[in-house]
């Protein structure tokens, strides 16, 4: 996978820490504005991006890449993502997909078209650790309760009360603790469960934007809480509820670090599977396995789950009066 890096903010330089790792991706170039042409550059010397462009059809006509990975805000996702397939170019995309659902599924028709891999980069799915709870399923009988909280206090919250309105809390950039935050656990519940058969968001609105909020998710027979926070902490963990046992996920959805498993009668079972310290490496080795082996089929399902995870945050904004881009 030979990549060109889009944006230069706080995710890229957590890929950036983890690139090293992985032997299948070559680090082609970094592009972002002008203003960031320094950072880029010290970047670029620091980790071995070949090149630095602050102008993107620069990016899409440089034959030494074949896959952009856009990095950017999210309401620019879209935008440049559409650019790079109509260019020819393979995309990973950094969650969430985009701020429409119509987006996402003209986006994905576009790559099916171009024969390119498109593909969210979403670190839960793809972590050995939820892996392994998934096989775990079926011991726990009946599910009857999931219950996801990732509430954290974020550093920018302090300034958007003051008034001051930065990306992660701006409606126009596509901010917000669903989109920002609980999107994580959204996706940890359709990986185990599907599309529910009911939606309703329960929102902390501030200035048109929310800053924490309950989602409930409806499916036969097993009841859903989903709970993001930006506006206050409280311990991470997500519960997976059965007849027959429990799994607790202590921790962030997108880390997955370890799970307890507890079956009725029984002593409380660790397990931890990980196979490496970042977060983000097993996606990005299976992002450059499903492009070099042009494995399509695998990219459809993965697209197929982020377009049933758009339409639920779809659905919940609109539902608590929420209009992002």
């Amino acid at each position: 996978m030979k990549l060109a890096i889009l944006g230069s903010g706080q995710i890229v330089m957590d890929f950036l820490t983890m690139a090293k790792d992985l032997p299948d991706t070559v680090l082609v170039s970094m592009f972002g504005i002008e203003a960031e042409r320094a950072k880029m550059e010290g970047l670029a010397n620091t980790y071995g991006i070949g090149k630095v462009y602050t102008d993107y059809e620069e990016v899409l006509n440089d034959p030494e890449c074949d896959t952009i990975y856009v990095g950017l805000p999210n309401h620019l996702h879209y935008t440049f993502t559409k650019q790079a397939l109509e260019n020819g170019k393979h995309v990973i995309c950094e969650k969430p997909f985009t701020i429409k659902s119509a987006e996402l599924i003209e986006l994905k028709e576009l790559a099916e078209s171009k024969k390119l891999i498109l593909v969210e980069a979403i670190t839960t799915r793809y972590l050995s650790n939820y892996l392994a709870i998934k096989e775990q399923i079926p011991q726990l009988g009946d599910l009857k309760i999931i219950e996801c909280n990732y509430s954290q206090y974020s550093s920018r919250y302090d300034a958007f009360k003051n008034g001051e309105v930065l990306p992660a809390f701006n409606p126009k950039a596509g901010g917000g603790a669903l989109m920002d935050i609980n999107i994580y656990n959204i996706h940890f519940v359709v990986g185990i469960l599907g599309k529910p058969e009911s939606v309703k968001y329960l929102a902390n609105v501030e200035r048109g934007i929310d800053t924490s909020g309950i989602l409930l998710l409806d499916y036969p027979g097993c009841k859903v809480v989903c709970i993001g926070a930006k506006d206050s902490a409280a311990p991470i963990k997500s519960l997976i509820q059965g007849d027959k046992g429990s799994v607790v996920l202590n921790g962030p959805p997108n880390l997955c670090n370890s799970f307890d498993v507890n079956m009725n009668g029984q002593e409380s079972q660790a397990v931890d599977k990980k196979v490496h310290p970042h977060r983000m490496y097993e996606e990005f080795r299976e992002f450059a396995r499903m492009i070099e082996e042009k494995d399509f089929a695998k990219a459809k399902d993965m697209l197929e789950q982020s377009q049933v995870v758009m339409g639920i945050a779809e659905e919940a904004l609109a539902g608590a009066g929420i209009i992002l881009g």
